[in-house]
């Protein structure tokens, strides 16, 4: 009986295909990267912890959500509130996190903060909300918040990410006219989604106007290895004094510019021998 019973589970446990590994969707990302999860670059509170746990628990049911913000959320201390909004923001709960978003704003000691907004705009785009992402926009400019270069570039990748490349570049315009400089995370999320699209004039146009920005001063450490020893060294190169160099930063347009400038660098040591 024994032998006859072990024998039947035997051969009924491979039928339930538990050696099986189910594949996860690789989702894509906009700056090309995963975001790290928050919990690795800073350690949450016991507090933050428990709020974010109940808050998924009690997210199908409206009566237990509202007494979890009541006798919860509304305990947490500022940092630890603003450390679960930053974890629902970074694990993608989107309801979790407008909900939250919206306590935070009715506390007492909450002052307008673009930090907030720059993650809320993020979410939106991450989910291809563009109008909700918009919204939040007009929020921060409501608020008596003036928009950064974070804030349009947030706005841009939203845009991008749903296809709608004219009102991206006319948002990159608006950036540019209100005296907000582009930066490296701008350029990158510019040039990548417009390859993607085949937008060949508009990427030689942004490549230039990346170069443009290489024409200024940069302050950039350079780590090398050099017998088992690590020596930092502070590169400081004036690329407007040479038009050949600003050319060449021209053509290539690399997105970080550590890689272009050591190549200047080197040029300009080789043909000074």
């Amino acid at each position: 009986m024994k032998s006859a019973l072990m024998g039947s589970l035997k051969f009924q446990i491979p039928q339930l295909n538990f050696h099986k590994t189910l594949k996860k969707p690789r989702p894509s990302f906009l700056r090309g990267r995963p975001r790290p999860p928050l919990w690795r670059a800073k350690r949450l509170s016991t507090e933050a912890i428990q709020a974010i746990q109940s808050l998924k628990l009690a997210r199908s049911s409206a009566p237990r959500l509202e007494e979890v913000f009541n006798n919860k959320l509304s305990r947490l201390l500022k940092a630890d509130l603003l450390d679960t909004l930053a974890v629902l923001q970074n694990q993608n709960e989107l309801d979790l996190a407008l909900k939250v978003f919206e306590f935070v704003r009715k506390e007492g000691w909450y002052k307008p903060d673009i930090l907030l907004y720059h993650a809320m705009i993020q979410l939106m785009g991450r989910n291809k909300m563009v109008e909700m992402a918009e919204e939040f926009f007009g929020k921060l400019e409501n608020e008596g918040l003036k928009p950064d270069t974070r804030a349009f570039t947030e706005m841009i990748g939203a845009y991008l990410q749903v296809g709608i490349i004219d009102k991206a570049m006319e948002t990159y315009e608006r950036m540019k006219a209100s005296g907000c400089d582009p930066d490296k995370l701008t350029f990158r999320i510019l040039i990548r989604n417009l390859e993607d699209a085949g937008k060949e004039e508009l990427v030689d146009c942004i490549k230039k106007e990346c170069g443009k920005e290489a024409g200024g001063r940069f302050f950039l450490k350079i780590s090398s290895a050099q017998n088992g020893k690590v020596a930092v060294a502070d590169l400081q190169y004036h690329v407007l004094k040479c038009q050949k160099a600003r050319n060449f930063a021209v053509s290539s347009c690399e997105a970080d510019l550590i890689s272009t400038l050591l190549k200047l660098q080197s040029r300009r040591a080789h043909a000074s021998r």
